[in-house]
């Protein structure tokens, strides 16, 4: 069993069970025809087809239904790739007691619910073992850190009454804390998995019906037939084709192996090392995660937490994202320029001509657009109407040879659920961690005591909350960290005076940056695999090429106009400064602007496009934001000046006239 979001997690675990070749074929039917459940589960919910019909269904009980789904094809997966028939039988057992007692808790629940108060012998029973059950699939889906994590906050709702103050939490024992979290609707059935069985399920299965009718292929050529020829045009195509298909997959790892395949070959090709190959390829991809429409399940988790439709976070997450991408497309180019890479070898189709056999695609996701921002249709029903709208024609049209059949589109349901087992599980347990912190209230002693810490040190609990969140990140999926860090660190940030908007954006990217963050980057470790490079050098690689997503939070923290919330003219200036500012770093860190630059050269300019930065987070003050701003932009401005003055002088123009004609 493998983790959308840890592909590489498991040499030692994970990795070599997906490696293993199936044995026992009727349990992978099996897991087929269970995963195929969950996303038809899914879609009868967001179609309101109980009510239709006469019957009456909660929440819970649905979420239920999905969740021994989820837990039954993880063991039965497991199960059938194992050559061990003891192991097989265990494993099996486990699987079909999880499906069994989570289907009697959808069946039952109405009645659970009334008798909670009276904690029976059958409920009582009914909690050890899924609790345990979906432990032990936490813990062979994720590997350790999350299974001690949350074993972690289980032993604080047992102790937490002895902790020192401000952490103390209210005692409970361990019977009425393992009924909580199997049967409150704020716990292992609570908004986590909520947001996971309702829209994110379905998402997953937009995107692969996308991936089956040609999608990935169709953004790889586009970016091609756009950038192919141009210096450094591999690179660039891995950042844009990383971009439109991270903005579909939401997920790193599985964009890298993806896009990967293609884009790290072409760029080794044409001059780039190993480690900065690796490096490109994890930052466009891990991008992907921010990029909206879609961004990964986490932004859903946002939008459900700031209670809040899911286009505003879409679209406050997309000035940030655009500079993501701004950067690390700048920064390929200027290294491209500056080691005099090659332009790719081939000629690429024209765009006219894909886009005339593409048309399709684009058809569907205006279809997802107009109906989440312009209709404001929910999220769930959303993703159907574009799903229908790239099924239909994908099954009568195809791209390069490549079409959608009827078995392909059924293929696409069990794939999807198949997809987002390792989620379902992680959110579940996530869910436990919500509910040790609501009946415990450890959140509000964690809270007040970071609150306190932050009170007049902004900076000081920023910076905290960073390294908690990378660090927390490390083996970790995205998700699980944001619904971590959503209900312990983001109520701190907001109770100092931090908008909630910005304050989950920011935690949201530092979790997402302990993809690429030595020394556990699962995204760079992934690309590395594939250009042969160094792990640890490939994520230094793309830490440098990545590095606006270590600054950007800070700016839309001290200046929410980066999300959209600002008038006119406050948004105008904060993306001038950021342009300047990342022209000014990202050529210090090339060492290269229109020439290569001396050690002195690299440090004035990422002087300046530091001060130019900062200027733009608002470091001089709400009163003189727009001062400090302008200023620092004609500081920048006139490093930049002073360097093209002298380029010309010295001959500069039969340079770039000579560079342009050897790179056409």
């Amino acid at each position: 069993m493998r983790s959308n979001d840890h592909p590489g997690r498991a040499i030692s675990d994970g990795e070599a069970e997906t490696l293993t070749p199936v044995r026992w074929p009727v349990l992978s039917a099996t897991v087929k025809i269970l995963t195929g459940t969950m996303v038809l589960l899914s879609l009868l919910w967001a179609l309101q087809i109980a009510p239709e019909v006469g019957l009456e269904i909660s929440r819970e009980q649905f979420l239920s239904a999905v969740l021994g789904c989820a837990l039954a094809a993880a063991f039965f997966q497991a199960a059938a790739q194992n050559d061990s028939g003891l192991r097989m039988a265990l494993l099996s057992v486990i699987g079909l007691a999880a499906v069994v007692l989570l289907f009697l808790i959808s069946f039952g629940y109405p009645t659970y619910q009334m008798s909670f108060a009276f904690r029976t012998i059958e409920m009582q029973a009914i909690s050890i073992v899924v609790t345990s059950v979906v432990m032990i699939a936490l813990w062979r889906l994720t590997g350790m850190m999350m299974f001690i994590v949350v074993s972690s906050f289980m032993l604080y709702a047992l102790i937490g009454h002895l902790a020192p103050s401000p952490l103390t939490g209210i005692e409970t024992s361990l019977q009425d804390l393992l009924l909580y979290l199997t049967f409150d609707p704020n716990a292992m059935l609570g908004t986590p998995l909520a947001v996971v069985a309702e829209i994110v399920i379905l998402f997953v299965f937009f995107g692969g019906v996308l991936v089956a009718s040609g999608c990935g292929e169709f953004f790889i050529e586009l970016a091609s037939a756009c950038l192919g020829r141009q210096v450094g045009g591999p690179a660039k195509i891995a950042v844009i084709a990383s971009a439109l298909f991270g903005s579909v997959s939401g997920s790193a790892v599985s964009n890298v192996v993806t896009t990967g395949v293609i884009t790290i070959p072409l760029m080794r090709r044409s001059g780039y090392s190993p480690e900065d190959a690796g490096g490109i390829e994890s930052v466009a991809s891990t991008g992907g995660q921010l990029m909206p429409p879609i961004m990964g399940a986490a932004a859903f988790l946002m939008a459900t937490f700031l209670e809040v439709p899911y286009a505003d976070v879409a679209l406050a997450a997309l000035l940030p994202a655009a500079f993501y991408f701004i950067a690390a497309f700048m920064q390929v180019d200027l290294l491209a320029r500056r080691d005099r890479l090659r332009p790719m070898d081939s000629q690429p189709r024209p765009v006219g001509t894909i886009l005339r056999e593409g048309w399709h695609f684009i058809g569907a996701f205006a279809v997802l657009l107009g109906s989440l921002f312009i209709l404001r249709i929910p999220t769930e029903v959303s993703a159907i109407y574009g799903t229908i709208a790239i099924a239909v024609p994908a099954l009568f049209k195809s791209y390069r040879g490549q079409r959608l059949t009827l078995r392909g589109f059924v293929d696409c349901i069990s794939a999807a659920g198949k997809t987002v087992v390792d989620l379902v599980v992680i959110v579940a347990c996530a869910g436990f961690i919500i509910g040790i912190l609501n009946i415990t209230a450890g959140g509000f002693a964690v809270t007040m005591a970071l609150a306190e810490l932050g009170e007049g040190q902004i900076a000081l609990l920023l910076l905290m909350a960073a390294l908690v969140s990378i660090v927390l990140g490390m083996g970790m999926p995205t998700t699980g960290v944001y619904v971590l860090l959503a209900a312990l660190v983001a109520p701190a940030l907001v109770a100092a005076g931090i908008q909630p908007m910005a304050a989950h954006l920011f935690i949201l990217y530092f979790g997402m940056m302990s993809m690429i963050t030595p020394p556990i980057a699962l995204a760079a470790f992934a690309a590395s695999t594939i250009s042969g490079s160094d792990p640890v050098r490939t994520g230094f690689s793309a830490m440098r090429f990545g590095w606006i997503a270590y600054v950007v939070p800070i700016v839309f923290v001290g200046n929410p106009a980066l999300l959209g919330d600002g008038t006119a003219t406050e948004i105008i200036m904060v993306c001038a400064s950021l342009i300047v500012a990342v022209l000014l770093i990202g050529s210090a860190l090339a060492g290269y602007f229109v020439q290569n630059f001396s050690p002195a050269l690299r440090m004035i300019w990422g002087v300046a496009g530091l001060g130019v930065a900062l200027a733009a987070a608002g470091v001089a003050g709400e009163d003189h934001l727009m001062t400090g701003q302008l200023l620092a932009c004609v500081v920048g401005l006139t490093v930049i000046a002073v360097e093209l003055l002298l380029f010309f002088r010295s001959g500069g123009r039969a340079k770039l006239y000579h560079n342009w004609m050897r790179n056409r």
